[in-house]
């Protein structure tokens, strides 16, 4: 980040807030800067597009300290939604399904959508097209989480694929 602070400073005049926030007005850099010494501080370029800029008397490294602990707050409240995925297979017994089911809704809890395959292979791919959606809606109907399908069911090269999304209500 680059933040003028004392003789970086290009202006001619700022517009100066004091140490306690005080609004001191608009005066000469050089007077600024005798002012933030005179007061052991450091004057630091707050709002530069401003006219004229806007700066602070204050401690650079406090100045530092709020600025990295405002990114972090703005990164916490920042939830990137990923797309995770639940594989089963058309052998997949019943307690691997349930777990599998409760990890996904996990996921849906939690923002995330949730990509589902039906993975077939060898002579599977060639099944009937009802039969097979008919077992990957049966894996949908034991997730217990509320989901609405944002990705209806298709084809894809490995089997069935539909993605998931949280909702209101169960689909």
């Amino acid at each position: 980040m680059d933040t003028r602070i004392n003789h970086q400073i290009r202006a001619q005049e700022v517009r100066v807030i004091g140490p306690e926030g005080e609004n001191i007005g608009v005066i000469p850099l050089s007077e600024a800067i005798a002012q933030a010494q005179e007061a052991g501080l450091d004057l630091i370029e707050i709002s530069p597009n401003a006219n004229p800029p806007v700066a602070k008397i204050m401690e650079y490294g406090k100045f530092q300290y709020e600025q990295e602990k405002r990114r972090r707050e703005i990164k916490a409240k920042s939830h990137t939604t990923e797309t995770k995925s639940v594989q089963v297979k058309i052998g997949t017994g019943e307690n691997d399904m349930m777990l599998k089911a409760k990890r996904a809704a996990e996921w849906l809890g939690e923002g995330h959508r949730v990509k589902v395959d039906l993975f077939l292979w060898g002579r599977y791919k060639y099944m009937e097209f009802a039969f097979l959606k008919e077992r990957l809606e049966r894996f949908l109907n034991i997730i217990p989480a509320e989901f609405k399908i944002s990705d209806p069911v298709t084809k894809s090269p490995k089997g069935l694929t539909c993605v998931i999304e949280k909702s209101g209500k169960k689909s």
